[in-house]
């Protein structure tokens, strides 16, 4: 019986350590989507502190992949000292993505007030030129989110852009895509998009951050378990008497 529980404990650690390679691959994937997806809308921070969990979870998916060549060669051959340090890196790396769900839950929560305080002066600073990068960011955003103007696209009559163009109109970026001959002018209207970009932004960032959250609950999930098989095939490691040689012939007084 306890044969049977040793053997499936290293057939699922085995398992599990392959997991955890393809694991490091998803958290890296995840860590540089929150990194492309924060330089589009940067101009929307004053702080970084959004890229904090994105650093985190790369450097706990880099070390995944040294835990699945530790976890299998100690599996493999039963080593007590690989395992144990396969439970203790395993255990550092748990409290690490226990960490980033924290930071995600707390850094989540701040992002309304920090778009809140920030994206006015986005707006001001747009000028319509390609070579402004608050102008390519809202261009950007209002595209790709269908979004005009900070609460809706009238906002844009209080921006220095549009006094100093005076021309009756919004940005192009604001006008619908399946509108093609949409100027952005004032007089019409129904060819732009009709919510503002605020909530928009904010809905979009607090997505990414829960993406990394359940990224990091998901993984620590089965590291738990990672953990526990470990633990049961230490045990069994622990109680077994080290190996003698059976003597077969000797010399007698």
């Amino acid at each position: 019986m306890g044969q049977c529980g040793i053997t499936s404990s290293k057939t699922v650690l085995v398992f599990l350590n392959l997991i955890f390679w393809a694991a490091a691959g998803i958290l890296c994937y995840v860590g540089a989507y929150v990194f492309i997806t924060y330089d589009d809308y940067d101009h929307f921070f004053e702080d970084v502190y959004t890229l904090i969990p994105a650093v985190t979870i790369i450097a706990v998916g880099a070390l995944l992949f040294i835990i699945g060549l530790i976890g299998c060669c100690a599996t493999v051959r039963e080593s007590y000292c690989g395992l144990t340090t396969f439970v203790v890196i395993l255990l550092l790396v748990f409290m690490t993505e226990v960490a980033v769900v924290v930071l995600g839950y707390v850094y989540r929560a701040r992002v309304e007030d920090e778009v809140n305080s920030s994206i006015k002066k986005v707006y001001d600073e747009y000028n319509g030129t390609n070579s402004n990068a608050q102008s390519r960011a809202i261009d950007y955003v209002q595209r790709q989110l269908q979004c005009c103007g900070i609460h809706n696209y009238s906002d844009w009559q209080y921006t220095h852009w549009y006094e100093e163009s005076k021309n009756n109109s919004v940005p192009i970026s604001c006008c619908k895509s399946n509108v093609g001959s949409c100027t952005g002018s004032f007089t019409h209207p129904e060819d732009l998009y009709q919510e503002g970009c605020e909530a928009l932004i904010v809905k979009k960032l607090k997505e990414i951050m829960m993406y990394v959250i359940w990224t990091a609950l998901t993984f620590a999930a089965i590291q738990m378990l990672g953990m526990l098989c470990a633990c049961v095939v230490l045990c069994r490691s622990g109680r077994d008497p080290p190996y003698e040689p059976l003597i077969t012939g000797g010399t007698y007084a």
